[in-house]
Parts: C-alpha cells; sequence; structure tokens
C-alpha cells in the first residue's frame, strides 16, 4: 500500500508532464491529420532544428555529439482528416466572453484563420494596426527565413592585416557568441598566427557591418535589450544569465575585443597595445571563424525566450540580404519588402524594430495569422521554425508560467504562441490544437489595456478556449 501511495503521489507531482506528452502528441496528430506542415519542436526526442544543425556539423564540431534522448513512442494513431469544418458563428460565441473583458479596454483586435482549409474563422478589426509588442517577431522570424534560409549562419571572424600587423575581429551580427566560442576562435586564431610566424601583433575590432557600428533601439539603455551593435557576447549580459532582462554593458563590442585579446594571449601570442576599433582591410586574409546555430535554431531561441537582442540582429540580417541598411529604417523596408515577396498584405503595417519594443510598431490580427498560415504550408518547410519556436502553454519559454492547467483554461500543452507585453499593450499570436483534430491559428492585439495580469489571463482564456473547441 505504501508503495503504491508513492507511485500515485509520484504521478501527481508529474502530472504536468504526462499533460504535455498527451498534448503534443495530440497537437501532433493533428497536424498531419491535416496535412499542414507544422512540425512540433521534438523529432526523435530533439528539437528539429537543433537535429538539423548537428547534421551539418562536421566531424569533431561542438554540436556533433550523438543522441542521448530516447526517441519518443507513438501513444495515438493518426487522425484521419475526416474531422468537420467550422462554423463562424459558433467560433464568435466562443470568443467573444473573454475578449470581451474590460481588461482589455476597448482596442482589441482579432483574427482565427483554419490552417487546414485557409478559412477565417472570427475577424473583429482584423485589419486595423495595433501595437505588436513581442508579436512581431512572428514577422522577424518568417521575413528572416524568407531572406536567408533556415540553414544561414552568422559568422565572426578574426582577419589578419599585414601591413599593419594586426589582427582584426570582425563583428557578424551574432549576439549568440559566448564566451567560450570567443576563446576556441581566438585559439585557431593563434594556430593561424603561429602558421604564418606572426609572433607579436595588435588587435582591432570592426563593427562596420551595422551603420556607425550600431545604435541604441529607441528606448535606450535598458535591460531588456543591450546596444545594438554586430560584435558582442552574450548579448552583453553582465550576470551570466542566457535570457531575460538583465544589466548590459555599455559598450559591447569592446568588451568584446578585450576578451578576445586576452584569449589571444592565454594562446601564446604576444599583444601590443589595447584593441583599436577600425574597419577591416578589404583585402585582409581570414584566419579563423566562428560560425552560429543554424537561423532555424536562432528562430526558435528567439521566439521560444522572447530574445529581443536576437531578434534586432535577425531584423538587420534580413536588411542585409536584400541590399538595404542594417538599421532601424533599412529593416523595415527589407521586412516590408519580404512580405510582399510572401504575398502577405500588409496594409495598415508599420515595422519600426524586430524585437517589438518600440511602441510606434503597428501590426494587424490578420498578418499574424496569414503569415502562420504561411509558415504552415506544406510547400514553404523553410519557415517551419516560425511555428514551431512558439512557446507551449504551460511548459516553455514565455508560457511556461502560463495555463498551468489546474484551471478552466483547456490549452495547456495545446496552445503554442508568441507573447507580448508592454505597458497598456497585451498580445497573443499562435497556433491551437482542437479535440476534433483542427488546428487554428490566433492572433489577439489588446492596445488599451488596463491590468496586465487581468488583460493577459482574458487572452489565455480565448485561446484555451480555441484549443478546447468543438465549433462544427
Amino acid at each position: 500500500m505504501r508503495r503504491a501511495a508513492e507511485v500515485l503521489e509520484s504521478l501527481r507531482r508529474h502530472r504536468a508532464t504526462w499533460r504535455l506528452v498527451i498534448g503534443s502528441a495530440t497537437a501532433g496528430l493533428v497536424l498531419a491529420a491535416v496535412a499542414v506542415a507544422l512540425t512540433g519542436p521534438w523529432d526523435s526526442g530533439r528539437r528539429a532544428a537543433e537535429r538539423a544543425q548537428a547534421a551539418e556539423a562536421g566531424p569533431g564540431a561542438p554540436d556533433s555529439g550523438g543522441v542521448t534522448v530516447p526517441g519518443a513512442v507513438t501513444v495515438l494513431d493518426p487522425l484521419d482528416g475526416s474531422a468537420p469544418e467550422y462554423a463562424p458563428d459558433a467560433v464568435r460565441r466562443l470568443l467573444e466572453p473573454a475578449l470581451s473583458d474590460a481588461a482589455l479596454g476597448d482596442g482589441t483586435t482579432a483574427a482565427v484563420v483554419d490552417l487546414a482549409t485557409g478559412e477565417t474563422l472570427y475577424a473583429d478589426h482584423a485589419g486595423t494596426g495595433r501595437a505588436p509588442a513581442s508579436t512581431v517577431k512572428i514577422i522577424t522570424a518568417v521575413t528572416a527565413l524568407n531572406a536567408l534560409g533556415p540553414d544561414h549562419r552568422l559568422a565572426t571572424t578574426a582577419v589578419w592585416d599585414e601591413d599593419g600587423e594586426r589582427v582584426v575581429l570582425v563583428g557578424g551580427g551574432d549576439p549568440t557568441l559566448s564566451a567560450d566560442d570567443l576563446t576556441a576562435l581566438a585559439e585557431r586564431t593563434a594556430a593561424a598566427l603561429a602558421d604564418r610566424g606572426a609572433d607579436r601583433v595588435r588587435v582591432a575590432y570592426d563593427t562596420s557591418l551595422y551603420p556607425g557600428g550600431g545604435e541604441r533601439h529607441p528606448i535606450g539603455v535598458n535591460d531588456n535589450i543591450a546596444a545594438i551593435t554586430p560584435l558582442q557576447v552574450n548579448e552583453g549580459r553582465l550576470d551570466g544569465s542566457t535570457h531575460g532582462p538583465a544589466p548590459r554593458a555599455d559598450d559591447p563590442a569592446a568588451d568584446a575585443a578585450d576578451a578576445f585579446t586576452e584569449a589571444l594571449a592565454a594562446a601564446g601570442v604576444r599583444v601590443s597595445g589595447d584593441p583599436a576599433d577600425r574597419k577591416a582591410p578589404d583585402d585582409a586574409e581570414r584566419l579563423a571563424v566562428a560560425r552560429s546555430a543554424p537561423l532555424s535554431s536562432l528562430v526558435e531561441r528567439m521566439l521560444t525566450d522572447s530574445d529581443n537582442d536576437l531578434a534586432e540582429a535577425l531584423a538587420r540580417h534580413t536588411a542585409l540580404a536584400t541590399g538595404e541598411r542594417a538599421d532601424s529604417e533599412g529593416l523595415g523596408r527589407a521586412m516590408a519588402a519580404q512580405l510582399d515577396d510572401l504575398g502577405l498584405a500588409h496594409d495598415g503595417v508599420r515595422v519600426v524594430d524586430g524585437s517589438g519594443l518600440d511602441r510606434d510598431g503597428r501590426l494587424t490580427a490578420e498578418l499574424l495569422t496569414q503569415a502562420l498560415a504561411t509558415a504552415a504550408d506544406p510547400g514553404r518547410p523553410e519557415l517551419r521554425s516560425a511555428l514551431t519556436g512558439l512557446p507551449v502553454a504551460g511548459f516553455t519559454g514565455t508560457l511556461a508560467g502560463r495555463y498551468d492547467g489546474d484551471g478552466g483554461d483547456g490549452g495547456s500543452g495545446l496552445v503554442r504562441a508568441k507573447t507580448g507585453t508592454l505597458t497598456g499593450v497585451n498580445t497573443l499570436a499562435g497556433t491551437a490544437g482542437t479535440p476534433d483534430g483542427r488546428v487554428l491559428a490566433f492572433a489577439f492585439l489588446a492596445a488599451d489595456t488596463t491590468d496586465a495580469d487581468a488583460a493577459e489571463a482574458a487572452l489565455d482564456r480565448a485561446a484555451g478556449a480555441l484549443a478546447a473547441c468543438g465549433c462544427a
């Protein structure tokens, strides 16, 4: 009896884990049934993008280790895709109680689209622009993936200025560059210098990838984002954290150059003087390079953690890929051009940053749902990580503390959505898998909220209602 009680207690404590397994499996089967390319984040026990990254890495690469997580066991048979289509009136009746909550104010807009049919099931001022907060990261994701491709990597490079007997650390716009990455780059650089017989060097760093070396986000100095520069280590964080608000370096590029210089010296290179901020010569020879994870993995990280620094970097790389300047104006033009290329109408939209921290940005619920539908198109697998990176309700990222499953939300493990929060602004956009086999894309933008916690709860109830919908 005691052993039985212990087992029951263990099951109770791990109830959330079982809910995730069942919810994720159900969502995955729903997606297969409707032939929508919404591959979940777990593929044989690994994130799909990480699996691709490991396969792409060559022998000896740091991410080429063996898989240690066992494959998931199939627990349900695939659905046959015969679930009845939903009635818009039923969806409207379902959503209105939550979306009419007084905490959302008077400025709420919303849209719901059936991903299998493309039919709009609900629209309330869906073409009216509202401040998107971090839901703009969905647009950052699909435009970056469209412009660059899911296998693109960001490169930080060490080059040799022979005339100046100088190593130049060239920033490649990778905010995920870690201290370990930088040390490894310095060690490879030291080996390349030894091959050339260079026993004493000077060091410089090049931030010319972005105009003026970078810029401050319009919100200014803030724990939510570092100075925007193409050269930084761990997003300029000073507390060792990897996501969320944190104190940031005043000059991340200079700090990165100092760390690189110290690592060079530790690797046996004699360095003269302090690092100088200067552009590398056009004919400089490459000594070594540090590459980021593939863009598909970066997009997943950006969406799951709501990574503002990474969002701004990806938006600027979208600008560079399309011949625009890597600044706030250039990224707006580039992202608009990519939306055109994807066939996504963006009337009423104003893209001013990649992160959503700028309150002057405007998105529509219609654009967000159409972007999600496009990412779910089986003919566009390159966009898939814009879906697989969305936080899972009750379990991952910015939704980990929501939908705990003990209340009436009904979306735990089945809602996957990007959150957005600014003062007076609460937004939520993503997908919901329903019990009878449909997958719905939704976007809720509330721009006049009076109580952030109550507004967040109202949006969660709306998305949870969709996940429990039997709206035929």
